[in-house]
């Protein structure tokens, strides 16, 4: 449907971006990386920059993980730089990651960075982006609201243990109410499968089995959701 955004397990559309690290080639440039594509509403803001500290403070984590970061407002590229000189002079905090620079909204209007709340600062969109290019999350928070790295850093852990289990993930992952830190076996398919369910895993029935998912993720997981408590 022309002008609908990018949908999950679609591809990421294909686009050239200006950034303060250059040009780059969307999703092409970070193929064999997960990628975190995260929108603020507007340079040298105060929420728009405790974001910036944060994942600039967590940006090894996102590394150990096979991730990159990439920043986006409808700022100019002059803007972007001055602002993370003044975030590395003023807070401490070198900005390691590259930022787009989008004065025309082009690439805000592409990916739905643009809603109700703002017809010319974007929301504080999070694009997941998996190694083969195809989104696998999409989240939107208002422009008064900051968001909690952590769980973005636990839904990568939690998104390449499903697909490393082939399994789902239970809500509160990894310390689910059911069945804690284990992986949801997916949905039979057909009555005999369905039958034999209870034999091959550990099931409340056949619809709902478990199986041991992946212990070195999870404690990774609570790690991070620790951290976001202040633990």
């Amino acid at each position: 449907m022309p002008g609908q955004m990018p949908l999950i397990g679609e591809k990421f559309p294909e686009m050239t971006v200006v950034t303060t690290h250059g040009v780059r080639k969307l999703p092409d440039d970070y193929l064999g990386k997960w990628l975190v594509l995260f929108s603020h509403p507007a340079d040298f803001t105060p929420v728009c920059t405790t974001e910036f500290v944060a994942f600039a403070k967590r940006y090894e984590d996102f590394k150990k993980l096979n991730t990159e970061l990439l920043g986006h407002s409808v700022d100019s590229t002059y803007s972007h730089i001055k602002w993370v000189e003044w975030i590395e002079k003023n807070l401490g905090v070198k900005i390691p990651f590259p930022v787009i620079a989008d004065p025309g909204a082009e690439v805000a209007k592409k990916l739905g960075f643009l809603h109700a709340q703002s017809a010319t600062h974007t929301v504080r969109a999070v694009f997941i982006v998996d190694p083969n290019g195809i989104i696998r999350a999409i989240l939107y928070y208002p422009q008064e609201l900051g968001r909690n790295i952590d769980e973005i850093l636990r839904m990568i852990v939690a998104l390449q243990v499903s697909e490393k289990m082939k399994g789902a993930i239970p809500a509160n992952w990894p310390n689910n109410e059911i069945v804690g830190d284990r992986i949801i076996v997916p949905p039979a398919r057909t009555v005999d499968e369905a039958a034999e369910r209870m034999k091959q895993y550990t099931c409340y029935d056949w619809w709902l089995c478990h199986k041991e998912g992946s212990p070195e993720h999870a404690e990774l997981a609570r790690s991070f959701l620790k951290r976001a408590a202040g633990v």
